[in-house]
């Protein structure tokens, strides 16, 4: 097992405790709060990715993330001390082709427990939208690799499916805590399920089924609850739509009955509220989750989702 047993001070297992429980948790600039302690040390790339670990991990892991709160996580760069925090952990949970940095820094070092959530879910293509990521391992093309949606944690069913398999990968790299592993796990996909059937019910009778984002992030979201996705910006929330894209849209807002241009909070609003001034629409936030903040619509995943949804129901005309 490739879990540390070092002598710690006691206040440093309570820095570490607390860093584990927390749902803000940055990366850390003391790197024995990421690695060797008496934890089993777990570094997350972005938030999702962090929530699992630490609603699975529980009292066990010790929880570090390499995307701080508020950073957009698509173009991150590691600094030399997040990527010496990556050697030092015990596992490393990610998802292969959001963010290639990171990617890179996983191949290269010696953590024994590599868990890419992307390898527990099917990644779907929702309309060939090109992000500029790098290709998957498997012998796909790059082009083909490039129209992969990486947004799972946005589709709940898909989300607990990549909950079990982290759940089983920490009950195998730390088989002591196992038991709990397997508790945690369960009672996540519990509330994961409790969530979708929130969205089932509330999405399923309403004026119109087409939406608008900021970028391309709900397309599982919007398939699993039978509704269309048009974003401004492709998957990539940094790049920029065509004059005829806007103009596109416009006369689909028209004509699908649509009142409401989504943008998101680590991403510039200026082209959503453009939009929606030029068409007459109303503006909200749909959160795509990539992060947490003091301007999130909720502490954590499930908090935010649920604002997510009230925010669907009213632009959708949810009967």
């Amino acid at each position: 097992m490739n879990v540390r047993r070092r002598h710690i001070s006691g206040i440093a297992v309570a820095a570490a405790a607390t860093l584990g429980l927390t749902t803000l948790t940055a990366c850390s600039s003391d790197s024995a709060a990421a690695g060797n302690t008496d934890k089993f040390d777990v570094v997350a790339s972005f938030y999702p990715m962090q929530f699992l670990a630490e609603q699975i991990g529980g009292e066990h892991a010790n929880v570090t993330t390499l995307t701080e709160p508020g950073q957009e996580p698509h173009d991150l760069e590691l600094s030399a001390r997040q990527t010496a925090q990556l050697g030092e952990s015990d596992a490393v949970l990610y998802l292969k082709t959001l963010q290639p940095a990171v990617d890179e820094a996983i191949d290269q070092s010696g953590v024994k427990t590599k868990i890419d959530a992307a390898s527990l879910t099917t990644l779907e293509d929702h309309g060939g939208v090109e992000h500029d990521h790098g290709a998957e391992e498997g012998g796909e093309s790059e082009e083909e690799e490039h129209a992969r949606d990486p947004h799972i944690w946005l589709d709940p069913v898909k989300y607990a499916e990549v909950a079990k398999g982290v759940g089983a990968a920490f009950e195998k790299a730390d088989p002591d805590h196992a038991a709990d592993y397997k508790k945690n796990t369960a009672a996540l996909v519990e509330k994961l399920e409790a969530l979708n059937t929130s969205f089932e019910d509330g999405l399923k009778d309403t004026a119109t089924k087409v939406f608008f984002t900021n970028h391309a992030a709900f397309g599982y979201l919007a398939e699993r609850y039978g509704l269309t996705q048009e974003a401004i910006s492709g998957l990539d929330p940094e790049s920029e739509p065509s004059p005829a894209r806007i103009r596109e849209l416009q006369e689909e807002a028209k004509a699908d009955g649509v009142t409401t241009v989504f943008y998101e909070t680590l991403v510039s609003d200026k082209t959503a509220k453009t939009l929606a001034k030029d068409a007459g629409l109303k503006t909200d936030v749909l959160d795509p989750l990539e992060g947490i903040t003091d301007q999130s619509r909720g502490d954590d995943y499930l908090q935010v989702m649920e604002a997510n949804l009230k925010a669907l129901e009213t632009a959708l005309g949810s009967k």
